[in-house]
């Protein structure tokens, strides 16, 4: 089943980044069908005027929160964002950590790959990267070389979350954060009631709260802490699940 999703994540991440168009996935309950990306981008918290100094082409709205809000990034900081996509926390983050510092994307997309490398050539960034990695196998970065790691609405898509959080840990500096915007769940699936569109929706490898956060314990962070929480959609509900969309910060 882990190869299968991963394969079926691909294939619908990489129709994403060749036509543009998210359909609202992963969005909260304001995201209506056929809303542009950049609308939906900014019911979630991102600023309008940031937006507008980045390639458009890089906004795609498949996140489900402004995880970069809330990372206090500092010039001269290595930055590295989980599923980057076309690379739109990528570019406004390299901006924040300036020439000084680098913001590192990494996708096991190809597509996602060479949308956001060519969005990179257009808007002329010289301290963005990005780089072909799956997050829960192997990050394609040194141990203890990253002072902050985000991510939006990805972790949920791992099949071994605790995996991927233990990767994260690796490659943190002492006291380095992460801050990630993710879906949670009340009502785990059993594998058996897993549908693969659902869980590249990011609605059926969603975990509940207690055990997302102990997958991240299990990866040795212990300062963990919720920033923000609320209903992922209208109606709060998805096939008697509610979901809901946090923002969480942890420390090594």
């Amino acid at each position: 089943m882990e190869n299968s999703i991963k394969e079926d994540i691909k294939k619908r991440y990489s129709q994403i980044a060749v036509s543009g168009n998210s359909d609202c996935c992963c969005m909260p309950g304001e995201c209506k069908s056929g809303d542009s990306p950049i609308d939906a981008t900014k019911l979630i918290g991102y600023d309008q005027k940031e937006l507008g100094s980045i390639p458009q082409e890089s906004i795609l709205g498949v996140g489900c929160g402004a995880p970069l809000n809330h990372a206090n990034l500092k010039e001269g900081e290595i930055v590295v964002d989980l599923g980057s996509g076309a690379g739109i926390d990528i570019f406004l983050a390299s901006k924040k950590v300036s020439d000084s510092g680098k913001a590192i994307g990494i996708d096991m997309t190809d597509q996602m790959l060479e949308k956001a490398r060519e969005n990179a050539l257009k808007g002329n960034y010289s301290n963005v990267e990005f780089r072909k990695g799956d997050i829960e196998e192997n990050i394609p970065l040194d141990n203890n070389t990253v002072d902050a790691v985000i991510s939006n609405c990805v972790i949920n898509l791992t099949t071994n979350k605790t995996n991927a959080f233990k990767e994260v840990f690796r490659i943190l500096k002492h006291n380095g954060r992460m801050v990630i915007s993710d879906l949670i769940t009340d009502v785990e699936l059993s594998s058996n009631q897993i549908n693969s569109d659902q869980w590249c929706a990011c609605i059926d490898g969603a975990l509940t709260k207690e055990n997302y956060i102990s997958c991240m314990k299990q990866a040795g962070f212990e300062k963990i802490e919720v920033l923000e929480e609320r209903i992922y959609m209208e109606g709060g509900e998805i096939d008697g699940r509610k979901i809901t969309s946090l923002i969480i910060k942890a420390v090594k």
